[in-house]
């Protein structure tokens, strides 16, 4: 019972590996690590690819954790005969899947920031979360027209609200979320730097006419 309960932890790191920010832009004949940031996330690829293409790029990343932390774990139940999904299950497939995502095998583990796959695993273990740290992103993002700080913003959120929305039933989830959070600051370390100094680059709504 307990090796078949790994079987989704691992199934998840892959899940979360697959680069599809790459794998677009490859279809495109661009290497997304080249341009713009070298992000292989939905950003980069919407900036360096186009528009219709990061969003679907952003969606495919949510989808990797949403099945990493929800769907797996049913799929696993069934199989073992279970009653009850362990909590702690959800929450170490939902890290497997944002460590695939951030760290993945098959880009010689230089992968994105694991915002997107974060929100998709936060969507299937504590929605009300994500509900809040997506609020503050769409406060944020259009004012500042920074998606890094708009992104780390909302992952502090998510790591706080979580402990009013669910520390009453359990630890495991507000520090899980923390847990994530940070991981979300400190993979933005670079353009937290840049923030700093200025040299961010902004959102560009409409492009500059030539």
């Amino acid at each position: 019972m307990r090796y078949l309960l790994l079987t989704p932890i691992l199934i998840s790191y892959f899940i979360g590996a697959i680069p599809f920010g790459f794998i677009i832009a490859k279809t495109k004949g661009v290497d997304i690590r080249t341009r713009g940031s070298g992000n292989i996330g939905a950003t980069n690829v919407f900036r360096a690819i186009g528009k219709g293409w990061g969003i679907f790029t952003f969606i495919l990343d949510v989808a990797k954790g949403f099945i990493a932390a929800y769907l797996l774990p049913i799929i696993t139940l069934n199989f073992a005969g279970g009653s009850e999904i362990p909590q702690w299950l959800s929450l170490a497939c939902a890290c497997s899947a944002v460590a695939g995502h951030n760290w993945p095998v098959f880009l010689k583990f230089k992968g994105g920031k694991g915002i997107a796959t974060t929100a998709g695993a936060i969507l299937g273990i504590a929605p009300a979360a994500l509900g809040a740290g997506m609020l503050a992103w769409l406060i944020i993002f259009p004012t500042s027209r920074y998606v890094s700080l708009a992104s780390i913003i909302a992952a502090i959120v998510m790591g706080i609200t979580g402990w009013f929305f669910y520390s009453n039933t359990s630890l495991l989830i507000p520090s899980f979320l923390t847990i994530l959070a940070l991981l979300a600051v400190i993979r933005h370390k670079t353009n937290i730097q840049r923030l700093l100094k200025g040299t961010e680059n902004q959102f560009e709504f409409k492009k500059k006419a030539k």
